[in-house]
């Protein structure tokens, strides 16, 4: 059998097993039984089969020095900062260490792509940029065996997260707006269905509970996904008199003012707005707006160096790394750095 032809797919199918259970026996990771592992290496031996792409030093170490960062295909173009500053972080840590980066796209909960590159044992571990409550890819990485972090929040305790604290950023900001005498606060957010949705919504909540002051539900809109909805819940907002409007992200944030600025309604005067996230498109805004800045480069550094502990066989005791820096603009105030 040719070394150009030969795949762990051709040794799972010649040996009676699944592909994951190859790639668990040549990169010694998960659990498998001895004999099974024998068997593959004997067959790898037998037919000399190596990783695409390694020489005879690298496979032996068992690593390929290449990672894959997932690209979550509900990205929209306006968040290209945040993701570009994450990844650049992750390459500069990952280049000094001598890694390649593989970009792997995931779809909802198609993940054919990240699937097909742990099978074939191209990558030596996985960086998650994205996390969903009962989120498929940390499930299919962890019955792979191969090292996993994830950035964001998640409802696994298992997983290794590194985030920004978001819960408290978010709790800090509406705390700071409530004592300025903004009892009425709306908000605008994505999908429920994410997690950092419900950590930013829980510490918008807390704040409210921490102040003694009673939350109105009715101004509270989530699973907004479209222009349409943003200008229809514009336009009831404006009629039931509220303090400020908060924005989940810079997504929203920026649809709102361009609607305003179509529809003539005045920033700061007419409407009060602020984001729970601030990025480069934002910064620039006229008039400014209350927002918080996540140092997003940092963030995509410490997901791989935590990875990388990980690749290297390092026990990684905290489940749950929050680090971040983060300033609300517009205000004398830092929030605690971790």
């Amino acid at each position: 059998m040719g070394r150009n032809k030969l795949t762990i797919a051709d040794i799972a199918d010649a040996l009676g097993v699944s592909k994951t259970t190859v790639s668990r026996a040549i990169s010694g990771k998960g659990r498998i039984s001895k004999e099974t592992i024998d068997r593959v290496h004997e067959y790898v031996e037998k037919y000399n089969y190596k990783p695409y792409g390694t020489d005879s030093k690298t496979f032996k170490s068992q690593k390929t020095h290449n990672i894959a960062v997932t690209w979550s295909g509900d990205y929209e173009l306006i968040e290209m900062p945040y993701f570009q500053n994450v990844l650049k972080g992750i390459i500069e840590v990952m280049s000094d260490e001598g890694y390649d980066v593989m970009i792997s796209l995931i779809v909802n909960d198609h993940i054919e792509n990240l699937r097909r590159i742990v099978d074939e044992g191209k990558i030596d571990g996985v960086i998650l940029t994205r996390t969903l409550v009962n989120d498929m890819p940390s499930r299919f990485l962890k019955s792979s065996g191969i090292p996993f972090v994830c950035i964001g929040s998640s409802d696994d305790d298992e997983v290794t997260q590194i985030d920004n604290d978001h819960f408290e950023a978010c709790r800090e900001l509406t705390s700071a707006l409530i004592h300025q005498g903004h009892k009425r606060i709306a908000l605008i957010g994505g999908s429920s269905n994410h997690i950092i949705t419900k950590t930013r919504y829980g510490g918008f909540v807390k704040a409210f509970h921490d102040a003694k002051v009673t939350l109105d539900t009715s101004i509270i809109f989530l699973d907004v996904n479209t222009d349409k909805r943003i200008s229809d819940i514009l336009s009831y907002l404006l009629t039931v008199e509220i303090d400020c409007l908060i924005c989940m992200d810079d997504t929203y944030a920026l649809r709102v003012i361009d609607i305003c600025k179509n529809e003539h309604i005045r920033i700061a005067e007419d409407l009060r707005l602020a984001s729970f996230y601030n990025s480069t498109l934002l910064s620039g805004s006229v008039p400014a707006i209350t927002s918080l800045d996540f140092n997003d480069r940092n963030l995509g550094a410490v997901a791989a160096r935590t990875l990388l502990q990980k690749i290297n066989s390092e026990e990684v005791h905290n489940r749950m790394l929050k680090t971040y820096e983060v300033m609300l603009r517009e205000s004398t105030r830092m929030v605690e750095k971790y």
